[in-house]
């Protein structure tokens, strides 16, 4: 059944675009505690207990998908895209309606499980229908959940500000939708093949020191993107500008970067994993910096290379995770899709503690220089051919 999908293009197509739609609501759903942390602040959270909120659903969506993933690997598991997703909007629908910081954090927690289950086996089956696009076709998978978190700021924050935090439990409709429409499509689609049945850690050992560097280098990278989308807004705010410049800003920045994934993909395919690592590591910083000290004109067209460049290394990596484990490409997606994010998921609690005892200034300062180190690691990165030639990977 595999090679049904993977040798005709209308099937394999299907199948990503399919699984893509839903990545982009997944992820529109993961983007509104960050989204919604001004007006939870303004409703009397602290700003450390928001921050923790956050950390908490990145800890609980992703630490726990290489594990969902090596199930996924054993046995497929599609009945997760669907019943993740509805697990996942129904939770933080009822995100307005807490009033206290135990039931925050909580709700957080338990909500990012329905991510956790989503994700691995969505990755899986698009490398699947992927052919020798994987490049390509991840980076489409990609970009539809960067557009997701794009999308959330330009609906999420008008609705809050003329409704109150008391509309979020309306926002469980597009969530069930497609929850359905997933339940239909996952019966439709032909079951890709398992992995041999590997013990996790015998899997892991002939590349995890690559492996290593590719969740480092992820974790640095994702607490820049969700320190800046949680925290930027309330610094800008700071500097005279408006919530609803700042929401435009915002997708301007996860627009962006879902173009860039794109063209990640795209270059990655063309000349190389690393090189369009490196180079998107290395370039963001410059970018986020010129935001911060450039004219309001010219602020959008920065800040859209900021984004894209960031978010150019989302395709590669996951592609490069794949192959290092090319034997458990839906545990190498919860490596690169979810460790990795969840690791740099707990920094974002501690980038509130710096700006309560810091400021705000120091801590966003400090964000935008983070990816010079991941640019750092990137150049030590090497691919599966390379370890096969050194004798480490069979």
């Amino acid at each position: 059944m595999e090679n049904a999908i993977m040798n005709s293009a209308t099937v394999k197509k299907d199948v990503v675009y399919s699984i893509s739609f839903a990545h982009m609501l997944n992820d529109w759903y993961m983007n509104i505690i960050p989204i919604l942390t001004p007006f939870l602040i303004a409703a009397g959270f602290g700003i450390g207990e928001v921050s923790f909120a956050i950390s908490a659903f990145t800890i609980t969506s992703s630490l726990s998908q290489p594990l969902i993933g090596y199930m996924v690997d054993r046995k497929n598991q599609s009945w997760m895209i669907y019943v993740g997703t509805a697990w996942l909007a129904i939770l933080l629908s009822c995100i307005g309606l807490t009033h206290s910081s135990t039931m925050l954090i909580a709700l957080a927690a338990l909500s990012g499980l329905g991510a956790a289950a989503f994700h691995p086996q969505a990755s899986a089956m698009v490398s699947a229908a992927s052919g020798q696009k994987k490049g390509m076709y991840q980076a489409v998978f990609g970009a539809s959940g960067n557009l997701g978190w794009a999308l959330t700021p330009l609906f999420v924050i008008p609705l809050v500000e003329r409704f109150g935090l008391s509309v979020t439990p309306y926002f469980v409709v597009p969530g069930i939708i497609v929850t359905v429409l997933l339940a239909f499509k996952a019966q439709k689609t032909p079951a890709r093949s398992q992995a041999e049945t590997v013990p996790m850690m015998e899997a892991l050992r002939p590349a995890w020191k690559e492996l290593s560097k590719l969740v480092l280098i992820i974790a640095v990278r994702t607490l820049t993107y969700s320190g800046l989308v949680a925290f930027l807004p309330l610094y800008l705010q700071q500097q005279g500008m408006s919530l609803s410049v700042c929401s435009h800003l915002l997708f301007i920045l996860l627009l962006s970067g879902a173009a860039g994934g794109i063209a990640g993909g795209y270059l990655s395919d063309r000349f190389g994993k690393t090189i369009v690592i490196f180079l998107s590591l290395a370039l963001s910083p410059i970018f986020f910096y010129l935001f911060l000290h450039v004219g309001a004109g010219l602020q959008p067209v920065v800040f859209a290379l900021a984004g894209a460049t960031l978010l150019s290394s989302f395709s590669p990596i996951v592609v490069l995770a794949q192959e290092l484990l090319f034997r458990q490409a839906a545990m190498a997606s919860g490596f690169s899709l979810g460790f990795g994010i969840g690791i740099g998921g707990l920094g974002v609690g501690l980038v509130g503690l710096v700006i309560q005892y810091a400021g705000l200034a120091l801590a966003i300062n400090m964000l935008i220089c983070l990816p010079f180190v991941a640019a750092c690691i990137a150049l030590t990165l090497k691919g599966r051919k390379t370890l096969e030639q050194a004798g480490v990977a069979q």
